[in-house]
């Protein structure tokens, strides 16, 4: 079997983390046990370029058991957990392509291998198989039924694809599900970008001036994990819906070139390019702090401060400090990308149980639905997201009321009035 992992001795410590995990995905435990029944993927090849975690595994695991042949690869260099990377060529056979710290070559040369199975569905999380595919490998896309996308940034390149009209075929944007964006990306990325950045640099943040840039789903849920640890949290918005929603929400709001001057530490969420660039580096106290939790590397001039810097050294594990011109110090963590999977290990497993569900329930839609679907980016079924949510809650031991006839007939009527 072709694969190109670290060390396959990792597997047995890779197979406990990832048993661990699955404790807590029981609603993609129900799908599994659906799947191997009905086997609603058999024959299927999926091609998957994902964060190589021990969640993934667990998804991995359930759409070989809905009948799917996989083959995987990471989604960024640094994301992938080595030992679940081993587990997976080990004791589940499967093809996979990740290495922790892997350079851009090799990233893309995991990515080759992946389509060289000539997958069925691609499973994407910013949409680099995909690009793939429609500027490398466009042999593929007769073959390819569709694909699935994670991620914020993924939805809005492909969502630029189809404006374009470069998409060939249909996409699931499983990011939209409301049972992925509002959890996922709220209390996902608060708890692991919080986790990460601590990890690293084992600082306090009570007490803090802690910079949030960004205010979706992710920045909302940064900036209360942040204020809830002490931190004294500012936002830098370009949206004025979202700069007001912050504001309202009590934290205080300012253009990042004001903020660099007061920032201990700096975190961008905004899935942009050139959020924090030289000109705010200069204005930065010695020692600030920056991170990056938006999916690509281009939210942090990393390599301006790269140019800039008259020294740099690696002062903890992924953790750079630069020594600029006038002696400040800046430090970069994780060379500015994701740091909650650089410098941690992501999600917790409980949220991902929803993303994943997600996922693999958009993997059959596309079996059952993708020869009739247009190429556009196409939002996940609110039948599926309503199940979801409905799995989530039993799985819990959670009950909630159910509308009464009368109450139905009430909200399908307009007679009734003051």
């Amino acid at each position: 079997m072709n694969s190109d992992v670290k060390d396959q001795k990792l597997a047995g410590q890779g197979a406990l983390r990832m048993e661990w995990a699955g404790r807590s995905m029981q609603v993609l435990d129900m799908i599994r046990q659906r799947f191997e029944k009905e086997k609603p993927l058999k024959g299927v090849r999926i091609g998957a370029c994902l964060h190589v975690t021990t969640e993934t595994g667990v998804l991995m695991k359930t759409l070989v058991a809905g009948g799917a042949k996989v083959a995987l690869c990471a989604s960024n260099p640094l994301s992938t957990q080595d030992d679940l990377a081993a587990a997976l060529v080990v004791n589940e056979k499967m093809p996979v392509f990740a290495i922790k710290g892997e350079n851009r070559d090799t990233y893309y040369k995991h990515m080759r291998a992946v389509l060289d199975t000539k997958p069925h569905i691609t499973m994407d999380d910013g949409a680099d198989l995909v690009t793939q595919v429609l500027t490398k490998r466009t042999d593929l896309i007769p073959g390819i039924i569709g694909s699935t996308e994670e991620t914020t940034t993924g939805v809005i390149r492909l969502r630029a694809m189809a404006e374009e009209g470069m998409l060939r075929f249909p996409v699931v944007a499983v990011n939209d599900a409301n049972t992925k964006h509002f959890f996922d990306n709220r209390y996902g990325t608060g708890q692991s970008t919080i986790d990460g950045i601590i990890r690293a640099t084992n600082r306090l943040l009570a007490g803090s001036v802690f910079v949030v840039s960004g205010y979706g789903w992710c920045g909302k849920g940064l900036s209360s994990r942040a204020r809830g640890m002490g931190a004294n949290v500012v936002v830098t918005e370009v949206d004025p819906l979202r700069g007001l929603e912050a504001l309202m929400d009590g934290y205080r709001v300012m253009p990042m070139a004001e903020a660099a001057k007061i920032g201990d530490f700096f975190c961008t969420v905004t899935g942009d390019t050139g959020v924090v660039r030289l000109e705010h580096i200069a204005k930065m106290k010695d020692g600030a702090i920056i991170s990056n939790s938006g999916h690509f590397d281009v939210e942090v001039d990393v390599a301006g401060i790269e140019k800039a810097a008259k020294a740099k050294r690696e002062i903890r594990s992924l953790v750079d400090e630069y020594t600029m011109a006038d002696g400040r110090r800046i430090v970069v963590i994780g060379g500015g990308r994701l740091v909650n999977l650089a410098t941690a290990e992501g999600h917790p497993s409980s949220v991902m149980d929803m993303s994943f569900a997600n996922q693999a329930l958009a993997a059959e839609y596309l079996v059952k639905n993708g020869k009739n679907l247009e190429p556009k980016v196409y939002s996940v079924p609110p039948e599926t997201d309503g199940e979801i949510a409905r799995l989530k809650l039993k799985s819990m031991g959670v009950k909630i009321d159910s509308l009464t006839a009368d109450q139905k007939r009430y909200l399908k009527s307009w007679q009734h009035g003051t």
